[in-house]
Formats: structure tokens, C-alpha cells, sequence
């Protein structure tokens, strides 16, 4: 056995959650490192990943515990560089929500509707199946991650703008509050049946048995109208509170980059990354490219 690597040569700290369980936090540190190895000569160095939601990978950055938050809610990405916590903030990709469920589908969703009139029905017959359950097959319920994720404000949202607040119940019987990282999370609602919010990249890194037992009812496209759009902003740290300025600068780069005669940068990265867990072709891209010219002030 090794010895593990000295902390000195660690120089970017890298939080978020889902894209890290998908594997492309990984896969981003890894051509970064070669690209600042190889085509900048710099020393070797390491990047680590902090595992954690939105909410968590923000406070993780103004505790200076980690040099970058990879996050997915720009409300309060904006508080960041209002109060001047920022030095850059990026769009890093696209992801996208869906809304699975069991295949029996008690809440008789219709892929065509809307995904406000699919939260309605789910609504509306998780109510009656807790008074009178269904004669045959699960009954309706919604499991929520319930843990301040970005997965977790967009299910609310959703629930919002239908002039529900299900969490605000002592008890509900078909809201099934389940505070797990969404990998586990889309496993427990394969497990009991239920609906859920996930997204694009953990459901194509989740495993086949799991993919087998939910459908998808609706998913998010690549258009910023779409409720069930997911974008993933890049946040880097206030230089002095970042562990290497030069590595943090050049990170905000790379991130931008797409370099395809040298298959370079960190939306090349993005537009190639099917993950680990896609076994059978074709291996579908987990995420998409971010939109060209974002900027935030114009929002």
C-alpha cells in the first residue's frame, strides 16, 4: 500500500454533488491536470472533490473550505457576487430534470402534458389513494430528496406553482421526504415505487435494474424557458481566498474552453462524458455544452 498523496500538493478544491457521483468532477480534474501539466508545465498537482448539494457546496465555499462550487440555483449563486464572494461565475453545463415514476403509473400521467399538470395529478391522487389506497398496484407517491438540494428547490418550485406546499403537513401520507444524495435517492423511489425528481446524469449513471423499474414521464430540453432545465454555474472563490491563484485563474479558463482539434477543455469534457455506468450502446452524453456568451448581469 502507498502512502497517500502530502496535502501540499493539492491545489484545487472542487465542491458539488450529482455531476461528482456521475463521475464528472473526476473526469474534469483529470484533463485540467493535464492540461496545466502538459501544455502550461506546471508541477503535478492534485484537485479533490468535496461531495456536496447546492446548498452545502456554497456554504463549503464561503468557509474557504474549497476553491470552486460547482452549483445549480442562480438566486443564490447571485447573493455571492452581490456580497463580492466571487472572482468568476460560469456556466458550466446543461443538465436536466426528469420526472420518473413507476411504471404502473398510479397518477395516470400523459407524456404529453405539461410537467405542472403532471405535479397536479400527482398531487390530486396521492390524496386519494391516502384516503382510500388503489384496489391494485402501489399507490401514488412523490419522494423528496427534502435536504436543500437543487433537486430538492426544484421540486418545490414546481409544487409552488401550483399552489401546493406538501412539505408544510405534519404528515403526508403520499409526500415521502427522503434527505439522501441522488443517487440513493432514485434508488429508493425504484425500490417503493414512487415518483421523483432526478436528473439526466445520475439516471444515466444509475445502474440498469434501477433505470428498469421507473419511466420517464418528462424531461428537461435545452432551452432556458424550460421549468425542468438544470444549468450548472462555476463558482470560484475571491483570489485570496483561493489555495493557488494561478491554478484558480487558470481553472475559470479551461472551463470555458473548447478545444476540439486537441480534445481540450472543460466543455470538451462535458460534450464527451457518458459516465461509468452506461454498459450497452450507444453510451448517450450526460450533460450538454453551456450556452455560448452567458452572462449573468443579463439575467
Amino acid at each position: 500500500m502507498t502512502d497517500p498523496e502530502p496535502k501540499d500538493k493539492v491545489g484545487l478544491r472542487i465542491a458539488n454533488g450529482g455531476a461528482g457521483q456521475a463521475g464528472l468532477i473526476g473526469a474534469w480534474a483529470d484533463s485540467f491536470i493535464n492540461y496545466m501539466v502538459q501544455r502550461r508545465r506546471i508541477e503535478p498537482f492534485i484537485v479533490e472533490w468535496y461531495l456536496g448539494d447546492t446548498t452545502e457546496s456554497i456554504a463549503f465555499l464561503e468557509s474557504k473550505v474549497v476553491d470552486v462550487a460547482v452549483t445549480y440555483n442562480e438566486a443564490a449563486e447571485r447573493q455571492l457576487q452581490e456580497i463580492g464572494a466571487l472572482s468568476e461565475w460560469l456556466y458550466g453545463w446543461r443538465d436536466h430534470f426528469y420526472l420518473v415514476g413507476p411504471k404502473a403509473n398510479p397518477a395516470k400521467l400523459d407524456k404529453e402534458e405539461n410537467v405542472l399538470s403532471m405535479i397536479k395529478k400527482i398531487v390530486r391522487t396521492g390524496n386519494e389513494h391516502a384516503i382510500k389506497p388503489p384496489k391494485t398496484g402501489p399507490p401514488t407517491r412523490f419522494l423528496s430528496r427534502y435536504d436543500k438540494s437543487a433537486t430538492n428547490i426544484k421540486e418545490s418550485e414546481l409544487f409552488i406553482k401550483i399552489g401546493q406546499v406538501p412539505w408544510a403537513y405534519a404528515y403526508s401520507k403520499w409526500y415521502h421526504q427522503y434527505p439522501r444524495f441522488p443517487i440513493q435517492a432514485l434508488e429508493a423511489a425504484a425500490t417503493l415505487g414512487e415518483y421523483t425528481l432526478s436528473d439526466r446524469g445520475i439516471w444515466l449513471s444509475s445502474t440498469d435494474d434501477v433505470r428498469s423499474r421507473l419511466e420517464i414521464y418528462k424531461e428537461g430540453k435545452d432551452d432556458e424557458k424550460d421549468l425542468l432545465l438544470n444549468p450548472a454555474h462555476v463558482l470560484i472563490a475571491k483570489e485570496e481566498n483561493l489555495l493557488n491563484v494561478d491554478l484558480g485563474k487558470g481553472f475559470a479558463e479551461w472551463v470555458q474552453m473548447y478545444d476540439q482539434k486537441n480534445k481540450d477543455g472543460g466543455q470538451y469534457v462535458v460534450e464527451q462524458f457518458v459516465g461509468f455506468a452506461q454498459a450497452t450502446e450507444p453510451r448517450i452524453p450526460l450533460y450538454t455544452r453551456a450556452p455560448p456568451n452567458w452572462n449573468p448581469n443579463k439575467q
